[in-house]
């Protein structure tokens, strides 16, 4: 079995994707925070972990139905990774641990004390 191919070896991938990732999208030379892709908080989170679930379904059931058929950009491994990622980005906001986020907001960005009429 090939060591990159246990479990513990994929998460330290997904980290450093995440880590080379961050430089994209968190560069210190640029005013926008992690938070601001996030303006419902989790909800953001989850809906964007779930266009990769549907993303995934997609290539999958095509490729059940196509035997030639092959993605045209990202893998199913790469989906799958994000998804890996996003995941740790949504425990993250929930424990309010994502660069920019307002301690004032709850885990779904509303003020803390708001009440939902």
């Amino acid at each position: 079995m090939n060591k990159n191919n246990q479990p513990l070896d994929i998460l330290r991938q997904a980290a450093e994707i995440q880590q080379k990732k961050s430089q994209d999208y968190q560069n210190p030379n640029s005013r926008i925070r992690q938070a601001q892709y996030y303006p419902r908080g989790c909800s953001t989170i989850s809906d964007i972990m779930l266009g990769k679930i549907l993303r995934i379904q997609s290539v999958i059931e095509a490729m059940e139905n196509d035997t030639s058929y092959s993605q045209n950009f990202e893998s199913l491994e790469d989906s799958a990774i994000d998804l890996i990622n996003y995941a740790t980005f949504f425990v993250s906001y929930i424990r309010g641990g994502i660069d920019g986020q307002d301690p004032d907001r709850d885990f779904l960005n509303r003020l803390k004390g708001e009440n939902i009429e």
